[in-house]
C-alpha cells in the first residue's frame, strides 16, 4: 500500500515559518480528501487541516489563520504552510487521506523554540 513521505520540518524560533510537503505516489492522491495531522510528545495524534480533491479547506481551531493547506494533484504533492509558529506547534507532522486509510509515514519533526 502507498505510504506518504513527509518532509520540510525543522527547528525554528517562535514567530517563524515552515513549509511542509507530503508526497503520495500513485493515482489515488487526486481522488481523496487529504489532511495533515500532528502528534506532540505524550499526546495523541490530532487532526490539523484538510483539503478536498476540489480544493475546499478546513482547519483545526489552534492553527486557523496561521496554517494554509494546499495540494498539487498533477505532482501528487500536499503542502502545509505554517506561519506565526508557536512552541505548542512542536510535534511530528504526518499527512494521510481522510479518513486515514493509508499507512502512516515517518512524519517530519517540527520544533519551535521560544
Amino acid at each position: 500500500q502507498v505510504q506518504p513521505v513527509e518532509s520540510g520540518g525543522g527547528l525554528v524560533q517562535a514567530g517563524g515559518s515552515l513549509r511542509l510537503s507530503c508526497a503520495v505516489s500513485g493515482d489515488i492522491f487526486s481522488m481523496y480528501t487529504m489532511g495533515w495531522f500532528r502528534q506532540a510528545p505524550g499526546k495523541q495524534r490530532e487532526w490539523v487541516a484538510r483539503i478536498t480533491n476540489s480544493g475546499s479547506t478546513n482547519y483545526a481551531d489552534p492553527v486557523k489563520g496561521r496554517f494554509t493547506i494546499s495540494r498539487d494533484n498533477a505532482k501528487n504533492l500536499l503542502y502545509l504552510q505554517m506561519n506565526s509558529l508557536k512552541p505548542e506547534d512542536t510535534a511530528v507532522y504526518n499527512c494521510n487521506a481522510l479518513p486515514a486509510f493509508l499507512p502512516w509515514g515517518q512524519g517530519t519533526q517540527v520544533t519551535i523554540s521560544s
